[in-house]
């Protein structure tokens, strides 16, 4: 494979959990899921990427993406890069996603593009190590994906993984949350919830009255999930050296209710006690003694008193790409002008500027 390769993981089966029912999120089909490929795709190829990995599928999603291809090609469209799948067996379980990127890990792609919502990057951050990802928001509670046309984030990728735009702008060290329960361990990218139910059941949390304890590593106004109450409470950046914990009550009893959008179209009373900020690489155990283990938004694991819990905060844990930066490096040194350069921009009075 010559010049630079890019993997793609698009979860065929992300945003269709019970937030589905109880809230009013919306659900992509797979042509829709299909059709944001190709606009990747084509992105990536307008940006010089050549050659394309990506993880296989039985919902359907393959069959749509090599359809609108060879039908590209038959027209004398070549929109394309080269797309292989990955010679993997599918499941069509999350465990399929965390496959693909300890594959795409090895091959040594430059970088990953992740369709999902934020159990899917978590999923691809568990294996990816130091490979940069770049997501694209197609789940429930997009709070670490940002929303973006896909087109923009595959340009942005070729740009950054064939080295135009330089490391230092292209590449962004991202926060994330390490949990342990006793030997084991897991991550959130985005927020830690601690629920009085001891259960796993349907996984996506939305009962505000069992919510205990919270972390995270970012939170902003605009939000949604868990993160938006540290958003609309104290407001932390991606980029910022520290997290929050929240510690709820009953909202009858507590000091004081936050209305919080916790999931699509479901805004609920949140009692909050307090709110503390933790810093990076210090363990903190729970105050409660049992309860659920919720990851970016769906619970993963139950916890008893005879087990030993922890939340640590870890900086500088994977890479993402910076879609902003690189587009405006590319802005700034006309790479999309043909001939290359800046294009003098006429006033109205006539002079250049």
């Amino acid at each position: 494979m010559a010049g630079p390769v890019v993997g793609v993981i698009a979860n065929p089966v992300s945003a269709r959990d019970i937030r589905r029912v109880i809230a009013h999120a919306g659900s992509l089909q797979v042509t829709d899921r299909a059709n944001i490929v190709l606009r990747v795709l084509a992105g990536l190829a307008a940006a010089g990427v050549g050659t394309v990995v990506m993880m296989p599928e039985n919902a359907g999603i393959r069959r749509h993406v090599t359809r609108a291809m060879v039908r590209a090609a038959n027209v004398g469209e070549a929109r394309f890069p080269d797309l292989e799948f990955l010679e993997m067996k599918v499941t069509g379980e999350a465990a399929d996603s965390a496959t693909a990127a300890r594959m795409m890990r090895r091959m040594g792609v430059a970088a990953i593009v992740v369709l999902g919502g934020d159990g899917t990057h978590r999923v691809v951050v568990s294996e990816c190590g130091n490979t940069p990802i770049a997501g694209v928001s197609t789940g429930t509670n997009n709070a670490f994906p940002e929303t973006r046309e896909p087109t923009i984030t595959g340009l942005a990728v070729g740009l950054a993984v064939s080295g135009l735009v330089p490391a230092a702008a292209a590449f962004v060290d991202n926060k994330q949350l390490e949990v342990s329960i006793n030997e084991r361990r897991e991550i959130a990218l985005v927020d830690v919830t601690i629920v009085r139910e001891r259960y796993v059941g349907s996984r996506a949390i939305w009962k505000a009255d069992g919510f205990r304890e919270l972390f995270v590593t970012f939170g902003e106004p605009g939000g949604i999930g868990m993160s938006s109450v540290v958003g609309l409470l104290a407001p932390v950046k991606r980029c910022s050296p520290f997290g929050r914990r929240v510690i709820f009550d009953r909202p009858e009893t507590a000091p004081f209710r936050l209305q919080a959008p916790i999931a699509p179209g479901l805004v609920e009373p949140v009692g909050i006690e307090r709110i503390e900020t933790i810093g990076v690489d210090t363990a903190t155990r729970l105050t409660v003694p049992a309860g659920a283990i919720c990851l970016d938004g769906e619970r993963e694991v139950t916890f008893s008193e005879k087990d030993d819990v922890c939340v640590t905060l870890r900086d500088a844990a994977f890479r993402t790409i910076d879609v902003s930066a690189c587009m405006a490096q590319a802005a700034s040194n006309g790479w999309f002008v043909e001939p290359a350069g800046k294009l003098p921009i006429i006033s109205q009075q006539g002079g250049h500027s």
